[in-house]
């Protein structure tokens, strides 16, 4: 940290590059308490200089940027942050901010296309239905299957995960695609009940398996 130059405001500028594919993603301004949390977190985090304010990347969209490593120029007053993302980088849904040439043409970057967009589609999906579940047990509904789970606590939730484990098991067994998907789906449904009940955020398991990656 001592040898971060921050300017006159106290603030350094960080671009962010996927440690992966070395594409640039994004430019932002970090100060000291921001750069110090992105080191803790290992999350990539902000000073908003309209806001004045600290944020982290992802915390609202679930597209966290996850710090591989961080690097600082010959001057010490640039850095480059290292990341493997979560899910895109910028506001509009692309993975780049950084998708338009100087004349306005969009690029035409195949990670941007219909497949990359469905897969992001779905796993935002994935949040949702996991934030759904929380309202379910924040604002009840009568007669929702979701508040019934929560009312019988976590004896009947770990029962139901074990139920649904060994129907995957069966369809696996009878090697059925459709039967396969049926119950893993019912797994993992019931899965996100159980994290609420311990109020495990969703994205501590994406970083779990993200560091198993490595």
């Amino acid at each position: 940290m001592k040898n971060v130059k921050f300017n006159e405001k106290g603030l350094i500028p960080a671009i962010l590059q996927d440690s992966n594919t070395k594409e640039v993603l994004m430019v932002a301004y970090m100060n000291q308490e921001s750069l110090e949390m992105t080191l803790r977190s290992g999350k990539a985090t902000f000073w908003s200089r309209s806001r004045q304010e600290l944020w982290v990347k992802g915390e609202t969209s679930g597209n966290y940027q996850l710090v591989e490593e961080i690097r600082i120029d010959c001057d010490n007053d640039t850095l480059l942050v290292m990341v493997k993302p979560l899910g895109p980088a910028c506001h509009t849904g692309k993975k780049s901010c950084f998708y338009r040439k100087l004349d306005g043409q969009i690029l035409d970057n195949k990670e941007d296309g219909d497949s990359y967009n469905y897969f992001l589609e779905k796993a935002v999906f994935l949040k949702k239905l996991y934030q759904l579940i929380k309202e379910r047990k924040d604002k009840p509904i009568e007669g929702s299957y979701t508040n019934y789970l929560f009312n019988e606590g976590v004896d009947k939730v770990c029962k139901k995960v074990g139920e649904e484990a060994a129907e995957v098991i069966i369809g696996a067994k009878n090697a059925d695609h459709d039967e396969i998907v049926y119950e893993v789906s019912d797994l993992i449904y019931h899965l996100l009940v159980l994290l609420n009940i311990y109020q495990i955020p969703l994205e501590d398991i994406l970083i779990e398996l993200e560091g198993r990656s490595k």
